[in-house]
């Protein structure tokens, strides 16, 4: 998810149906499992990892507080979604 623009941001920050819509769309795995996630964990993202510089070390950190239901998400989806 690195590089995000302003329009990227809103859709993160904007309603469900905003960001599952543009999941069909996504590149990669990983943003579409972003995409769908609850508006809720999409803006703890954009709040604790994009507005610190988008630096990995923060991405990490923020998955590793994340619910454990979350970071099975994240394993089952972007990981491993052919498991």
């Amino acid at each position: 998810m690195s590089g995000i623009g302003a329009l990227a941001r809103r859709v993160l920050l904007g309603p469900n149906v905003v960001a599952r819509a543009a999941a069909r769309s996504a590149a990669r795995r990983e943003e579409a499992w972003m995409l769908c996630q609850p508006r809720s964990v999409r803006a703890s993202y954009v709040r604790e990892v994009l507005d610190h510089g988008d630096d990995p070390v923060h991405a990490e950190i923020w998955m590793l507080r994340q619910p454990r239901a979350v970071r099975e998400s994240y394993i089952k989806q972007v990981l491993e979604p052919d498991g």
